[in-house]
Order: C-alpha cells, then sequence, then structure tokens
C-alpha cells in the first residue's frame, strides 16, 4: 500500500524536499528545490513586483505552506529592505515538526539570524498574524483552498499546488476564478505550471498571461497579470 508520509529526499542543486509516494510527487523539482522557489517565485514574482513598483506594503497569498522555503525566501529578500511582507498561506496538512528538523534549508543560510528566522516561519501559530520581523508578518490558515475565505485583497499570489495531475481538484476554472478573485487590479499571479488549459482559463478570466522561462530542468513557468 502507498505510503502518504512525506519522505526527505536530495534534489539536485543540494537542498532537500519531500517526496510523497502515494501520490508519486515531490513538494519540489528533484532539479533543486532552492533554485525552484527562488526562480519562479522570488525572482519572476516578488522582485518583479517590488521592481516595478513603489508600494511599500505588499500582501502576499501562498497556496501550499509544505516545508516552508518560499516563505523563508520572502522573508529574506525583505530584511532590511525598504518594503514589508504581509505574507499569507494555506496548509491543511502542516508537516510534523520532526520532518521539518531534518530539512537542510538551514546550511543555505549566512548566519545564526536567519537560521533563527527559518524556524521561527515554523514555530510561528497557526491562525493568527505574527511579527516575524519588522520587515515581514506571517499568518498561516490551516484550511483548504476551497474552504478560505478571503479577508484580503493581494498584490502577489505564489500558486505552489501539486501538479494538475496529482491535484487537479486545485486546477479547476471555478478554482482558478477564486483564486484570481483575490488579486488586485496590476496584481499577479505565479507558478511552476505552465498548462495549456491553465493558462487559458487564465486568459479568460482577463489576466494577460506571460509564459516565462522555467527553472532548470523545467521549460516554462508562468505568471499572470490582472488588469
Amino acid at each position: 500500500m502507498p505510503d502518504n508520509r512525506p519522505k526527505i529526499i536530495l534534489t539536485e542543486d543540494g537542498s532537500h524536499t519531500l517526496y510523497v509516494e502515494a501520490i508519486n510527487e515531490t513538494y519540489h523539482s528533484f532539479h533543486g528545490a532552492w533554485q525552484e522557489s527562488t526562480h519562479v517565485f522570488i525572482n519572476a514574482g516578488l522582485d518583479h513586483l517590488l521592481s516595478s513598483s513603489r508600494a511599500g506594503n505588499v500582501n502576499v497569498l501562498e497556496i501550499g505552506f509544505g516545508t516552508g522555503l518560499n516563505t523563508l525566501l520572502t522573508a529574506l529578500y525583505v530584511s532590511g529592505a525598504n518594503h514589508t511582507v504581509n505574507y499569507h498561506s494555506l496548509e491543511p496538512f502542516p508537516l510534523d515538526p520532526a520532518l521539518i528538523d531534518q530539512l537542510n534549508y538551514p546550511d543555505f543560510l549566512k548566519n545564526k539570524q536567519e537560521v533563527a528566522l527559518f524556524h521561527r516561519l515554523h514555530t510561528c501559530e497557526w491562525g493568527e498574524p505574527v511579527a516575524v520581523s519588522e520587515s515581514f508578518s506571517l499568518h498561516k490558515h490551516k484550511v483548504t483552498l476551497q474552504d478560505y475565505h478571503c479577508t484580503s485583497a493581494f498584490e502577489l499570489i505564489y500558486f505552489d499546488a501539486f501538479a494538475p495531475s496529482r491535484q487537479p481538484e486545485l486546477w479547476t476554472a471555478d478554482i482558478i476564478r477564486k483564486v484570481t478573485g483575490f488579486l488586485v487590479s496590476g496584481g499577479m499571479l505565479v507558478t511552476y505550471c505552465a498548462k495549456g488549459q491553465f493558462k487559458r482559463d487564465l486568459g479568460s478570466l482577463g489576466l494577460t498571461v506571460e509564459t516565462l522561462p522555467g527553472p532548470g530542468g523545467k521549460k516554462e513557468m508562468v505568471r499572470a497579470v490582472k488588469k
């Protein structure tokens, strides 16, 4: 019987991700977890948004907290910057803290303060906003996307659900309509997925869809901007 428990595996850039045998899926690309998150969500998402906007305060929604890697990279990006991020992350099935403690992300960090930040993100209470630093607040929601009721408008959405072939219920036209409805005008959604139907659904909702070069080992990714 396939095992539902995530197992740590090493990806090609030396960083860890998790593998779930029951659905034959990894949390990140096996070509490199760290480089994929940086490329898709930070470079094509957060950096692109902040470099083209004067907004000092940005609301970000992440679909899939998982290992906390996207959250960590976002918090590091705005550390000491002239921007602040209010970060909301959805995760109906939080990982076992013992598993989190085995991830090697601290090996990629520069100092003890950054390592402490990583652990802080995982020990924050669920269901309430927490001021992690002067530039970063985190609100973790233990809820499915289907049951999430948005009380904020977002400039940026990280759509990091499992692949459409593994979690098709999160890639339907109705779900995409719901998610993009959270965006402000000019807000953007970024994801590693570049499936044709997904792009057509985004376009049918009036978003401008860009197909961008993907991270190492993957040909394409998507950034969509709400008009």
